[in-house]
């Protein structure tokens, strides 16, 4: 099986990996009316899709980042992570990019890049682990990051969907 080098679209993944309609699982990440879809790299991140499994679904809010760029991020402190290794991991995300953050030096967090994004901290740079990317023109990821930076938190769940048929909302 071929691995992708980089993050790529849900689509191109499909190719480059040959997995069937059948077998994708995505994370749906839903803000304020607007639904986000995006295929999990568990062949990639096989320890935090795991981790994400047994605490998904979440309800919380999501929020404009304060040190990283352009990007939002939901706080996931108050769930009890098992240690989950550094795998697929980058300080800088690609637009639409997912990442969990365990909490290895800073709070436990979902980060979503919505464009050039260097994930850091008061701590310093962290890595989060790449554990999807979302499916999203670059003005919807733009969108969501001006209506987090306009009017603070909003609303989010997020949840695994096993039953995602491509084209299917």
């Amino acid at each position: 099986m071929i691995q992708p080098i980089a993050p790529v679209r849900a689509a191109q993944t499909l190719i480059l990996t040959g997995i069937s309609e059948e077998d994708m699982s995505v994370l749906e990440i839903d803000v304020d009316g607007r639904t986000f879809v995006g295929e999990l790299f568990e062949d990639l991140a096989p320890a935090s899709i795991k981790a994400m499994r047994d605490f998904l679904p979440h309800e919380s809010e999501i929020m404009h980042v304060r040190w990283s760029g352009h990007a939002v991020w939901v706080n996931i402190d108050e769930i009890e992570l098992p240690e989950i290794p550094r795998e697929n991991h980058t300080v800088y995300p690609s637009r639409g990019d997912i990442l969990l953050y365990p909490g290895y030096r800073n709070e436990q967090e979902i980060l979503l890049a919505c464009g050039p994004t260097c994930f850091k901290s008061p701590a310093g740079e962290l890595a989060g682990n790449h554990v999807a990317t979302l499916d999203a023109t670059p003005e919807e990821l733009s969108s969501l990051e001006d209506m987090t930076l306009e009017n603070g938190k909003y609303d989010v769940s997020i949840r695994i969907r096993e039953d995602f048929v491509e084209g299917e909302e």
